[in-house]
Formats: C-alpha cells, structure tokens, sequence
C-alpha cells in the first residue's frame, strides 16, 4: 500500500473521523450508532492510504505525484 494521502487531507480525514465518533457520546437512541461511520474517515487517514483514491488514480500526497 502506496500512500495516497497527504497531510491536508489526512488533517481533515482524522479531524472528521473523530467528530463523527463523538456522535456515539451526543445522540441518544439507535441514531448514536450512525458515529460508527468515522472510523472509515480515521483509519484512513491514520494509514494515510485510501482504497477508494487507489482504484480511481487519485493522489493528493505530494510524494507519489508524478510531474510531467
């Protein structure tokens, strides 16, 4: 696994990955377990690699750019 994130993005991926956990602790009812969505935001931003950028070619990590 190439890394394909880069540090704005891995920023804002792991700062959205825990406001969405913090949901778990603020709502009440079974609407608290929709939280559990930020661990796919957090881990991809810890692992600074995203399945979904590797399938479509996409990179914003200034080292695996390619210049032309």
């Amino acid at each position: 696994m190439k890394a394909n994130i880069g540090g704005i993005d891995r920023t804002l991926r792991i700062g959205a990955g825990i406001a969405l956990l913090a949901l778990v602790f603020v709502l009440e009812g079974d609407a608290r377990w929709l939280g559990l969505i930020g661990l796919l935001p957090l881990a991809t931003g810890l692992a600074r690699f995203c399945p979904a950028y590797a399938l479509f070619g996409i990179s914003t990590c200034p080292t695996a750019l390619k210049v032309a």
